[in-house]
């Protein structure tokens, strides 16, 4: 269990973390104030919610994902293509190379808790074994529903490069990734493999997998950016002004992946509901989105529909293109154009 948490913060640790003008000399801290303090006499209701109420809130049927396909997955295209694997895992197809995004394949979301939170579809981290040698390996940060340690064990002898959230490195370093192979990235940093340019982009949330190294690592999204394409990946945060400040420096963005689910609004700074998503993806500049972090796991007291309904909702409302891939579909964005909402018939 103990190895679950990943690195401890050492002196050393420290000192890198010192070098960044985002952390204050004993953690780092949101770009404006956060608050996730949730009142004492809301933890009844919410406690009964997940222990009596859960099944409520999630599909009838376990969701039956496709199995990957190498041949069309690396076959030579024009445009970026992916695969969505639930919540916030995408392996993406773009310049030849190959991009895994937050690879959490494993069962449990909440792996050290009392109460585990399990998988609703069917991936496993058997899936990682047909996988192709990945060029660049992306995390956001390391709450587990991100960074999972079983995953990281299987993929680690096939990955190139880690370009991770600083403070993730501990982590990866203690469960037996190369050093070597490690680059850390504070806030609008930027670094490219080969003819890929990556940056990590600021969110309003928090990290940490224990108890006493909260706020021990950074949190963030994903550019990916090449001569024709510019692709973002939101992370998990709640909204706020970085959202324009995103547009404005590496904006716009033909395509973006957006947070939108397991949102509360006892913690509404740290997750962003379906209307924020949408306001979000519009002050950052992006000109069609897909809803993530939803579709795998139920984190909330929401349906497990409910955010891909009222994100559909909102940006049809607006008139915002978006996309609504099927779990495990392969999807060439810039090509696609209509929307199947398969979700419905699993309710």
């Amino acid at each position: 269990m103990i190895k679950q948490f990943g690195g401890k913060v050492t002196r050393l640790e420290i000192a890198k973390y010192s070098r960044s003008k985002h952390w204050d000399g004993k953690k780092f801290n949101n770009l404006e104030e956060t608050k996730m303090d949730i009142p004492f006499r809301a933890f009844p209701k919410l406690l009964f919610s997940q222990l009596f109420k859960k099944k409520q809130h999630l599909p009838f049927q376990e969701i039956k994902v496709p199995p990957f396909n190498a041949t069309s997955f690396l076959a030579p295209a024009e445009h970026m293509k992916f695969i969505w694997y639930g919540h916030s895992a995408i392996l993406m197809r773009l310049k030849n190379k190959t991009i895994l995004i937050d690879p959490m394949f494993g069962s449990d979301a909440a792996p050290i808790a009392p109460f585990s939170i399990k998988r609703f579809n069917t991936i496993s981290t058997a899936i990682i074994s047909d996988f192709p040698e990945i060029d660049v390996l992306l995390i956001s940060h390391d709450h587990y529903d991100h960074l999972d340690l079983k995953s990281i064990q299987l993929l680690k002898g096939k990955v190139k490069k880690f370009f991770v959230a600083l403070g993730v490195g501990r982590h990866l370093i203690s469960w037996g990734v190369d050093p070597n192979s490690i680059v850390e990235f504070d806030w609008w940093e930027k670094n490219s493999f080969e003819d890929i340019e990556f940056a990590f982009t600021p969110t309003r949330h928090f990290s940490g997998r224990a108890m006493k190294d909260r706020f021990k690592g950074l949190w963030g999204g994903w550019v990916i950016k090449t001569d024709t394409e510019n692709i973002w990946f939101s992370g998990d945060g709640g909204f706020g002004v970085h959202f324009k400040e995103i547009g404005d420096k590496l904006g716009p963005f033909d395509f973006a992946f957006m947070e939108c689910g397991q949102y509360n609004k006892l913690w509404r700074p740290i997750h962003l509901f379906p209307e924020e998503c949408i306001q979000a993806a519009i002050d950052a500049k992006a000109k069609k989105i897909m809803p993530v972090h939803w579709g795998s796991f139920n984190l909330s007291d929401h349906s497990w529909t409910e955010p891909a309904n009222q994100f559909v909702e909102e940006c049809e409302k607006s008139s915002f293109p978006y996309l609504t891939p099927m779990i495990g579909e392969l999807i060439t964005p810039m090509n696609q154009t209509k929307n199947k909402h398969w979700w419905e018939e699993l309710v």
